[in-house]
């Protein structure tokens, strides 16, 4: 009775922020789910006898569609509720998982699970992103790349769970089940999402906001930084999911290793993936753009010079590589959102980030075919590792060339 006639004891209530770092990451583990598609590739090549190459179509139409749609949702984040924007995106990603369990040929199915799962991972992908950068203002990077951890992890526990539905259930039922799963978790997990409205938590975010440019998105594409930024954003993942897409190979052919073995090394490898999301927030908080982009190419060319000359047949070696390589993976996908945020501030930090994303869709063609052509032409991995640090150099001249001490400090240079 005392609650019900003091109403207002519920809406004074303090909030714990940190509430939302950890519901963002579990939400950021089932969007993850995305990522698994190669423990269904198998059987959906049974299922509606599929080649090779059409049975990663609904994988290329998801990323695509994640990635146009996180732009697309941008637009909308500091205008629309963010548990109403999550809401949306859970409900499609649901959707879409649901209705690729009924689909009889691959068209449907990239339709549903390409298309519809995959805007709706866009639509969500960015507001636990904005959400906690807002209730922690001057720890954006390292609250963002813990939430990040969730998307990196995701594999290592979503992989497992989809192959055991697939063995136990067959692979349409694993979607229906899955589908099912989010349609409930999701909601739920996102139905307490909201802005900070304390004049405290307002007046801190004011604050960090006003000492970024807060730039629109045109004025955004203007700036010296941004042409830096986006160039590198495209190196980082094309170095990185070149060498994630060449993790087995690497460790078959060219250090010997059975396939069992280099399999049970990957929860490493995603481990290091996820963790190097919170480090590389932290460390562009920290310090700033320019120093963890030229940390990370540092790291990525000492992991290429070491496979390079004392790689072959060696077992540690390889280890220690490419544990390098995911977490620096994981790394570029953290500095490229917080550098967002430290350059162009919050106001439109969402519609922003969405444009400097699509850089990860160019990566991610040019690391494939990339690595591609010169394993076709010279079938030798020690030209793909003089390749990405030859990359790695470009990248530290870009570096150098488009951020400097004065852009770092504060405003941009527009060209």
């Amino acid at each position: 009775m005392f609650f019900l006639n003091n109403p207002q004891s519920i809406k004074t209530r303090p909030v714990n922020p940190f509430r939302y770092i950890i519901l963002g990451i579990l939400i950021m583990l089932m969007i993850g789910t995305v990522y698994t598609y190669s423990v269904f590739r198998v059987a959906l090549e049974v299922k509606f006898n599929l080649s090779t190459s059409l049975s990663g179509l609904p994988y290329m139409v998801a990323l695509a569609s994640y990635a146009l749609f996180m732009l697309i949702g941008g637009k909308f984040v500091h205008t629309t509720h963010p548990r109403n924007m999550m809401l949306v995106g859970g409900f499609l990603v649901a959707l879409g998982w649901i209705l690729s369990s009924f689909t009889t040929n691959i068209v449907l199915f990239t339709l549903t699970y390409g298309l519809i799962s995959g805007a709706g991972v866009g639509i969500v992908y960015g507001v636990p992103m904005a959400v906690v950068a807002r209730w922690f203002p001057h720890r954006k990077g390292l609250v963002v790349g813990s939430v990040l951890i969730g998307f990196g992890l995701s594999p290592i526990i979503t992989a497992p769970l989809a192959s055991t539905l697939v063995s136990q259930f067959g692979v349409m039922n694993a979607f229906l089940y899955l589908g099912l799963g989010f349609l409930v978790l999701l909601p739920l997990l996102s139905w307490t999402f909201k802005y900070p409205e304390d004049q405290r938590s307002l007046q801190e975010h004011k604050h960090a906001s006003s000492q970024l440019s807060n730039m629109n998105t045109k004025d955004m594409i203007r700036s010296k930084t941004f042409k830096g930024l986006y160039l590198n954003f495209i190196l980082g993942t094309t170095i990185g999911l070149m060498l994630i897409g060449l993790t087995a190979n690497v460790g078959i052919q060219f250090i010997g290793l059975e396939t069992s073995e280099v399999s049970q090394w990957m929860a490493l490898f995603a481990i290091f993936n996820g963790i190097g999301r919170p480090i590389f927030g932290w460390l562009t908080d920290r310090l700033d753009s320019r120093a963890a982009m030229l940390i990370s190419y540092t790291f990525i060319s000492i992991a290429s010079l070491t496979l390079l000359f004392w790689g072959k047949d060696n077992f540690t070696v390889y280890i220690l590589a490419f544990c390098i390589y995911w977490f620096n993976l994981g790394g570029w996908l953290a500095i490229a959102p917080t550098s967002t945020l430290r350059l162009y501030g919050m106001k439109n930090y969402s519609q922003n980030y969405g444009v400097v994303f699509t850089a990860y869709g160019f990566g991610a063609i040019l690391g494939v075919l990339s690595s591609g052509v010169i394993l076709d032409l010279f079938n030798n991995y020690q030209f793909v590792f003089i390749f990405i640090i030859a990359l790695c150099c470009l990248g530290i001249i870009i570096t150098k060339l488009f951020f400097n001490a004065n852009s770092m400090m504060s405003k941009n240079q527009l060209s």
